[in-house]
């Protein structure tokens, strides 16, 4: 890290007396500083085919982040640094999409000037492939919005990487288990009316809801993290599943009950709105905590798999295609 300089930066004279605050023009060099940067800005917004591209392409809607504040303009982009590519499942429920541009958006402005980009393993536009097309020649982190190991970790995101020799690519590990998906998930359940008074509570109990996977990998990652989350509320988690593996959320709950946990909580561990997010909503006894989406841990978790995948690459001195958990 650079060490600040110990010299104080040069004041510019105060305008003189009589002249109503008037500041001196601009030299030459700075009027062009500006007008270049300016320049920049605009052609950020036109395609290479000469077309200006939809704003609803370039950022999602302000009414997704917290403030409907207007936006800086972008930093420009960093020269040399690896591009990271955001691999989202996809959905056909289009609350999917919007809260994964939410989530790049906060990406971005945790680290400006990086190149941040979005590809889909199926049912959204952009696909992964065609994201890893528009790359050629050069060099990007592949990290999987994927909440554990599974299929799509350890075969698709491998497989289109290897399938586009002309990018350079590192594939990431998967975002959990890792206690800033802790972090989330606890942020969403007291949204959803946790009380943090529920700590030792011997009737509160809590559902993690998750997709689900044959893969036992994915089913291990799963039951950590929600160990992780039983740590963090003193109550006891039990995993439950929409798909492929149990038990199911209902079952989950009505085993709870049986035990005398009648105040359950659902934790939606899903990246985003969909249809297992939806169906394990609406099993709950209360309202379910929304999906993990824009939470800023999610953000820095991205941002995390990202660093680590350079570093990995960078012990090894070569380019690696899965980094560590």
């Amino acid at each position: 890290m650079t060490e600040p300089s110990t010299q104080q930066p040069r004041q510019s004279p105060p305008p003189p007396a009589g002249s109503g605050g008037t500041v001196p023009l601009d030299s030459t060099a700075q009027l062009l500083t500006r007008i270049t940067a300016q320049l920049g800005t605009q052609l950020s917004l036109v395609s290479r085919n000469g077309t200006r591209r939809p704003m609803h392409r370039t950022r999602p809607s302000d009414t997704l982040r917290p403030s409907a504040a207007p936006r800086p303009p972008d930093a420009p982009r960093s020269p040399g640094t690896p591009t990271l590519l955001v691999v989202a499942h996809g959905s056909r429920d289009p609350q999917a999409l919007r809260t994964v541009l939410a989530l790049l958006d906060r990406v971005r402005d945790l680290r400006p000037g990086l190149d941040v980009r979005l590809g889909h393993i199926e049912l959204n536009r952009p696909l992964l492939p065609d994201t890893l097309d528009g790359l050629r020649g050069a060099d990007a982190v592949l990290v999987p919005l994927l909440l554990g190991r599974g299929h799509h970790a350890k075969h698709d995101l491998p497989a289109a990487a290897a399938a586009a020799p002309a990018v350079r690519t590192r594939v990431a590990a998967p975002l959990g288990p890792h206690p800033l998906l802790v972090e989330a998930l606890y942020g969403r359940l007291v949204e959803a009316g946790w009380d943090p008074a529920d700590q030792g509570s011997r009737s509160a109990a809590v559902v993690l809801a998750a997709a689900g996977s044959r893969d036992p990998d994915s089913a291990q990652d799963t039951r950590r993290t929600a160990r992780m989350l039983a740590e963090r509320l003193g109550v006891p988690v039990v995993p439950a599943y929409a798909s492929a593996a149990t038990p199911t959320v209902p079952a989950a709950l009505r085993a709870l009950a049986a035990r005398g946990r009648h105040r359950t909580f659902v934790a939606s561990y899903f990246t985003a709105p969909g249809r297992f997010a939806n169906a394990a909503a609406g099993a709950a006894p209360r309202t379910a905590a929304l999906p993990l989406g824009a939470h800023p841990a999610m953000a820095r978790l991205l941002l995390h798999r990202y660093d680590q995948a350079l570093s990995a690459t960078a012990r090894s001195g070569g380019v690696s295609l899965l980094a560590s958990a």
